[in-house]
C-alpha cells in the first residue's frame, strides 16, 4: 500500500487561501481608496463650480443693486415732482379762486341799488357790509350770491334802516361761507 502524505498539500492550499484572502483584502482596500479619491475629486470639482457660480451671481447682484438703488432714487424724485405739481395746481386754483369769486360778487350786486362798504375774508368765511335802497334789494343780492358757484351759504347777520341825506337806506351785514374751488363743496352739500 502506498502512503500519500497530504499534509504538505493542505498546508500549501492553506497558504494559497491566505494569499488569496490577503490579495482580495488589499484589492478591496485599494478599490475603496480609488472610490474615495474619485468621490473627493468629484465633490471638489462641484464645490469649485459652485464657488465660481456664487462669485458670478454676487457680481451680478451687485450690478443689479446699483440699478435698484437708481430706480428707487428715481421713484423718490418722481414722488417729489408729483408733490410739487400738486402744490402748483393748488396755488393756481387758489390764485384764480379769489379773482373769480370777486367777479361773481360784482355780478351779484344789483346795479345802482346796492353798495358794498366792506369785504373781509378769513378761513373760508366772507363778511360783507353795505347799504341798499331797501330790504328787497338785500334779498335779491342774497339770492344772487347763493346762485354763485363760489359761495356755499349766505346768512343775513343784520339789517338796519338808516336815513342818509334824506334817503331811506338799509344797512346790512352778511356772512357767507365760500368755496374757492368753485362749486365742489356746493355739489356735496346738495
Amino acid at each position: 500500500m502506498i502512503r500519500i502524505n497530504l499534509l504538505p498539500f493542505r498546508a500549501a492550499r492553506k497558504r494559497e487561501n491566505i494569499k488569496r484572502q490577503i490579495t482580495l483584502f488589499v484589492l478591496s482596500v485599494l478599490l475603496l481608496l480609488v472610490a474615495m479619491a474619485y468621490t473627493f475629486v468629484e465633490l471638489d470639482g462641484r464645490l469649485s463650480d459652485a464657488e465660481a457660480r456664487e462669485t458670478h451671481l454676487k457680481s451680478e447682484l451687485a450690478k443689479y443693486e446699483k440699478d435698484i438703488q437708481r430706480i428707487n432714487s428715481l421713484k423718490e424724485q418722481i414722488g417729489l415732482i408729483e408733490k410739487k405739481l400738486t402744490v402748483i395746481k393748488q396755488l393756481e386754483q387758489a390764485k384764480q379762486g379769489p379773482v373769480r369769486m370777486l367777479d361773481e360778487l360784482a355780478e351779484a350786486v344789483p346795479k345802482e341799488k346796492l353798495w358794498i362798504s366792506s369785504l373781509a375774508e378769513s378761513n373760508g368765511s366772507l363778511s360783507l357790509r353795505g347799504m341798499a335802497r331797501d330790504n328787497e334789494t338785500v334779498a335779491e343780492f342774497m339770492v344772487n350770491l347763493e346762485n354763485s358757484p363760489y359761495i356755499v351759504t349766505v346768512d343775513l347777520q343784520s339789517t338796519q334802516s338808516t336815513i342818509l341825506e334824506g334817503v331811506n337806506l338799509s344797512d346790512f351785514s352778511l356772512q357767507c361761507k365760500i368755496d374757492p374751488s368753485g362749486g365742489s363743496a356746493k355739489k356735496t352739500a346738495d
